[in-house]
């Protein structure tokens, strides 16, 4: 995620150079064709360009908002399982207690407790792993051997946690450590996990269509083609210059938006998943007393953080 609102001239040179020599590259071209042999022939009309740019201008625009849209709602899901991930340790900590009648079990009842909080921690890496296409082993440090397996065996890791989390929850339900009431509630946020496990992977999974990246270029190739050979005949070889810019400007605007459809890639303009979880997993550590607490995630150069 960017952290600053300038961004250095030579970022922005080492990201976008191609754009500028393509676009020089194919007006030269275009220059060559119309002085050489194009204009023995006809004088290319103005307004083609002009209507083509207008369309186009329209066309990456539309594209650019559905593709912010998808980064925002990524954004919005996590912001909600930060918020919910305090609520369900909060609630672990404070609803669940032993009564007079299971006080054989009372060290049971505490150690799931804990595994309840710390378990969440190792669902939120194996998530962002998913997400991330990532084959880190993060996730394990706050399982035992015996659940490391079963996860192991299933494909959907963090699916196979909650899982496990459903399975302690309906444990202390059976022997009384938790009332009806609360159990519904601490139930609902385990769900809202699972809601927004699914909706991150639909994210992830559904690629944007091809088609509107492939006319989007293809479409730009042919307006800055046209522009340089209807301003040849009023600006002469100065046309290469302004239809360079143009495709510049039309190329780079278009890429904005490419990048923007995979939020979850580790890029400086993701969502940063890393700062994320690692904020979630402090919290937690902290909410139940622990001393050793990690540190958070520094941002790279002040520029970005992951």
């Amino acid at each position: 995620m960017i952290l600053t609102e300038n961004i250095r001239i030579s970022r922005i040179v080492t990201g976008t150079w191609k754009n500028m020599f393509f676009s020089g590259l194919t007006c030269f071209i275009a220059f060559c064709i119309n002085e050489l042999w194009l204009s023995n022939f006809f004088s290319f009309p103005v307004f083609v360009p002009t209507i083509l740019g207008t369309a186009l201008a329209f066309f990456i625009g539309f594209n650019n908002n559905q593709a912010y849209d998808r980064w925002w709602e990524a954004r919005k899901i996590w912001g909600a399982i930060v918020n919910n991930s305090r609520t369900w340790t909060r609630q672990v900590i404070y609803y669940i207690h032993v009564p007079d009648t299971n006080l054989e079990y009372e060290y049971e009842a505490e150690k799931k407790k804990e595994q309840l909080a710390k378990r969440h921690i190792a669902f939120l890496y194996a998530l962002k792993n998913n997400l991330r296409d990532s084959d880190h082993e993060n996730w394990t440090s706050y399982l035992t051997r015996e659940e490391i397996q079963k996860v192991s065996e299933q494909t959907n890791k963090p699916n196979a946690i909650l899982s496990l989390q459903t399975e302690d929850l309906e444990w202390l339900y059976r022997h009384q450590f938790i009332n009806g009431f609360r159990f519904i509630e601490i139930n609902k946020i385990l769900t809202s996990f699972c809601d927004d496990m699914g909706k991150s992977e639909r994210i992830k999974n559904t690629i944007f269509p091809t088609t509107y990246n492939y006319y989007s270029r293809n479409f730009i190739w042919i307006f800055i083609y046209c522009t340089t050979i209807a301003m040849s005949h009023s600006t002469g070889i100065w046309s290469i210059i302004l239809g360079s810019l143009l495709g510049y400007v039309f190329f780079t605007i278009q890429e904005i938006g490419q990048i923007l459809l995979n939020p979850f890639e580790a890029i400086p303009t993701g969502i940063p998943l890393d700062q994320i979880t690692r904020t979630i997993e402090i919290n937690i550590l902290e909410m139940l007393g622990e001393k050793d607490i990690p540190l958070p995630v520094q941002s790279i150069d002040g520029e970005y953080i992951m």
